[in-house]
């Protein structure tokens, strides 16, 4: 674990490097000086609806194990984005499950099979907003087969949820064969949270909540443009609307590197990578990287603050869950 959080901090300092060398600082303090706060304004009311969304969207993926207010959806998605931003090595990724588990009669195991339900639905929402935008815009050729890749990737995820799903037994059996030499105890204790795991797949067993599902996960990330697109307002970037998809699927990709805590930069070589492709001058992306990872990162933390009394959580616990030694909630 030292080993992956010191790779990681190493790669954003190589990153942030890579972000700042040959900038010009005057260009960029220029820029800074010149933001509309208006429009920054209204990017934070909008980053606040999409957060309000995310969390609609994971009480309806709950919703066959347990029906919960949107209070409690709302209080614990903030405390877990606060989680994946601020501990490393992507661990913050278990802290909703484990969240949701103690307030609910959720398992963890279960809970944690929603949220991979959740990112096959991100995929498949992301790749299909790139693939409707290839038919309004040329992009470079890398770009292109990468969403193509990752659209395959995400629909097999999404048909292997299908399987797993109608054929439980069959995946318990294999699952069994395979961890056959364990002790009985513990064999039995992993074909138990993979049942539970399969559990949190529930809700894309009814066709029409699957759709209401990729409705959601679109309008989500259609939110996150419309959230860049203003901040292109606050910089006054003279930049087309399909400038913000992009920018958006490209920092989707430079934020899911494990790097150090708060994404630092990966978000902002990311950011300079997709502006770059619509001839930016690196000092103005530089700057616009710098706001719009600052901001992105205060209302996380904001957020996850303000809710932190009603979600106290161990990071201790949370790894001994993974571990298997712990039984409740599990």
């Amino acid at each position: 674990m030292k080993k992956k959080i010191i790779a990681g901090i190493l790669l954003s300092l190589v990153l942030v490097y890579l972000s700042v060398r040959g900038i010009n600082f005057d260009e960029t303090i220029e820029s800074l000086k010149n933001i509309k706060l208006l429009p920054v304004a209204g990017f934070v009311a909008i980053v606040l609806v999409m957060q309000f969304l995310r969390s609609y969207r994971w009480g309806v993926i709950l919703q066959p194990l347990q029906k919960l207010d949107q209070f409690t959806l709302f209080a614990v998605t903030s405390v877990g984005f606060l989680a994946i931003a601020a501990i490393p090595a992507r661990l913050g990724e278990f802290a909703r499950p484990y969240l949701i588990a103690q307030k609910s009669e959720i398992k963890f195991s279960s809970a944690l099979g929603t949220i991979f339900v959740e990112r096959v639905l991100d995929s498949l929402a992301v790749i299909s907003i790139m693939v409707i935008s290839l038919t309004f815009m040329r992009l470079p050729d890398w770009m292109i087969k990468s969403s193509i890749l990752f659209f395959i990737i995400a629909f097999l995820l999404l048909i292997f949820i299908i399987v797993l799903i109608w054929k439980r037994q069959t995946a318990s059996n294999v699952a069994r064969r395979i961890f056959s030499k364990l002790p009985e105890k513990l064999a039995h204790k992993i074909d138990e949270l993979i049942h539970h795991f399969i559990d949190g797949f529930k809700i894309i067993t009814d066709i029409r909540m699957l759709l209401y599902l990729l409705f959601l996960s679109a309008l989500i990330w259609f939110v996150d443009v419309l959230a860049i697109y203003m901040l292109f307002l606050a910089f006054d970037f003279s930049l087309p609307f399909l400038a913000a998809v992009v920018l958006m699927i490209v920092l989707i990709a430079g934020i899911a590197i494990p790097t150090a805590p708060g994404y630092i930069g990966n978000w902002h070589f990311a950011c300079i990578l997709g502006l770059s492709i619509f001839g930016m001058a690196k000092s103005e992306a530089f700057s616009f990287a710098v706001v719009y990872h600052f901001l992105s990162i205060a209302i996380v933390v904001v957020l996850g603050i303000l809710f932190m009394p009603y979600n106290k959580f161990s990071l201790k616990e949370i790894k001994a869950l993974l571990n298997g030694k712990k039984s409740n909630n599990g």
